[in-house]
């Protein structure tokens, strides 16, 4: 049957991910780092994933194509919900830009910010997250995600945020944060890094790292990352002990 269907273009798709979120019957995947629809019968052509779209990817066509099944839409969700996020469908690598800001006045739950001395935001006396996106796992972001451009680039070795007490305010506020345990993780993040640093816009490199061997792991990925993308940015590697001391090495 002839029907309005979406079509994406991949020239145009940056691989963010946000359709997929955005498109309640599963018909938008990502391929290779490209958004695809995945499947003509799970498309109700309603477009929902079209405001998403920052770069204007996705657009209506009317063609031949399979007739809207929702029966088999309902069933592939399930399954999804089920099989314990396996084949991407994980909530938890899901590509999120994270606002954070005072609750609006007419809310029943009050909400105050308190800019003390040393530079931290309290909400309700609790220190306020300085996370700006999701996922940190440089392993589950996508390499083309749209916060990683004109951005100053975070790389941190995931005990650090635990070791020093005051990382959210120096170190990931008004950063884009990626963390990794090169003892940990199988496989390498060069390859990764190299592509995140050279196909975005990024302004700076803060590297923070961990005193222990081990560590230098990420910091070498970081540094290489950096070299192999033939740009030239501000960088910096910063250390931290086990005690959460900064270090001047």
């Amino acid at each position: 049957m002839i029907r309005k269907i979406i079509k994406i273009d991949e020239n145009k798709c940056d691989g963010c991910g946000a359709c997929v979120n955005a498109c309640h019957e599963g018909a938008i995947g990502l391929v290779n780092g490209k958004a695809k629809l995945l499947r003509d019968d799970y498309c109700d052509g309603l477009g929902d994933c079209l405001p998403s779209c920052h770069t204007g990817a996705i657009t209506f066509e009317e063609r031949e194509a399979l007739p809207y099944d929702e029966a088999a839409v309902l069933s592939n969700m399930a399954k999804k919900n089920s099989n314990n996020c396996s084949n991407g469908g994980c909530p938890g690598s899901q590509s999120k830009v994270i606002n954070h800001h005072i609750g609006c006045p007419s809310s029943n739950s009050k909400k105050i910010e308190i800019e003390t001395d040393n530079n931290q935001n309290f909400e309700e006396g609790v220190l306020k997250s300085k996370l700006q996106q999701w996922p940190v796992q440089i392993k589950l972001v996508p390499i083309n995600a749209p916060y990683f451009e004109n951005s100053n680039l975070l790389i941190a070795a995931d005990c650090t945020a635990f070791a020093y007490g005051n990382f959210h305010n120096e170190f990931i506020k008004n950063r884009i944060t990626l963390i990794g345990c090169p003892k940990l993780d199988s496989g390498d993040y060069e390859e990764k890094l190299t592509a995140i640093i050279k196909n975005n816009n990024i302004k700076s490199l803060t590297i923070v790292r961990m005193e222990v061997p081990c560590c230098g792991g990420i910091e070498r990925a970081a540094v290489n990352a950096l070299k192999n993308s033939g740009k030239f940015i501000p960088w910096q590697v910063i250390t931290i002990s086990i005690d959460g001391k900064k270090l001047d090495i």
